[in-house]
């Protein structure tokens, strides 16, 4: 009992929610950032290339073995680069969107923490430090001088 007691203390502490969060929201960013590259951006890209979609682009490096009755014995081995460029895109997007989203977050910090600073009262000056018996002792001394 006291091993699901201490599950239960890890898996609700606050760190480990907010990450369970973090994580389910970067999936669903994901998506959107895959359907943001292969249906807007992408397309458009394709036809000013004369109408080349990515994701067929390929380098066969043995092809497919048919046989006599148009049968495919050994399907053809590629190397998918359209692909892989269309995952670079995507990584792109999602690292200048995060850039733009921190940038964001600490800009809004900082005005925080200048609004904090300028709301807080000034520190009251340090009273000035209680003369040491020797400067009253040359106080007096000086004073007497003057007088005579």
């Amino acid at each position: 009992m006291g091993m699901i007691k201490e599950f239960k203390e890890f898996a609700m502490r606050g760190n480990v929610v907010d990450m369970a969060v973090g994580v389910i929201i970067g999936g669903a960013f994901g998506k959107i950032v895959t359907s943001l590259v292969n249906d807007v951006i992408m397309p458009p890209i394709g036809v000013l290339l004369g109408g080349v979609d990515f994701k067929d682009l390929k380098l066969v490096v043995k092809d497919a073995i048919v046989d006599a009755e148009g049968a495919v014995t050994s399907p053809e081995v590629t190397l998918n680069y359209g692909s892989f460029i269309q995952t670079i895109i995507d990584f792109l997007i999602v690292a200048l969107a995060i850039f733009f989203l921190i940038k964001a977050i600490n800009k809004l910090s900082n005005l925080k923490k200048k609004k904090e600073e300028e709301a807080a009262p000034a520190p009251a000056p340090a009273p000035a430090p209680e003369p040491s018996a020797e400067e009253k002792l040359l106080t007096e001394i000086r004073d007497l001088l003057k007088n005579k």
